[in-house]
């Protein structure tokens, strides 16, 4: 069930993230102001619902997938707090700066750490929904 539910969720990641982000959002989701705020949150609302409807799906055409209401809520909920966390920018620089990749900081890699920080949250989703 772990693999069917991290295709799920990476689907409804990448769906969220690209396609499913206005460029407002991108623009403004890591500013310290109400705008900023609320682009962040729209923006980790649209992964909660579109990986809820893929999960949703999945467990109607996917033999393996069987999802319990409470723990699929609290997999939402991890799913949208860390990608909000993580889009605030900050901690993403805050990590390169402190482990060493300053110089890939430099040369454009904080979307590609926090891509690897998404999916890692991402991961730690369906090994929980798995594990129930």
């Amino acid at each position: 069930m772990f693999a069917g539910l991290a295709v799920l969720l990476y689907v409804g990641h990448l769906a969220a993230d690209y396609p499913g982000q206005t460029d407002h959002q991108s623009a403004h989701k890591a500013k310290k102001t109400l705008v900023g705020w609320l682009a962040n949150l729209t923006h980790a609302t649209t992964h909660v619902l579109i990986c809820g409807a893929l999960l949703a799906l999945g467990a109607l055409v996917l033999d393996e997938v069987t999802l319990q209401p409470l723990p699929t809520a609290i997999a939402l909920l991890w799913i949208g707090a860390t990608h909000s966390f993580i889009d605030r920018r900050w901690p993403v620089r805050w990590w390169m700066e402190h482990t060493g990749q300053r110089e890939f900081l430099q040369h454009g890699g904080a979307a590609h750490v926090d891509q690897a920080a998404h999916v890692i949250a991402l991961v730690a989703a369906a090994l929980f929904l798995a594990a129930i």
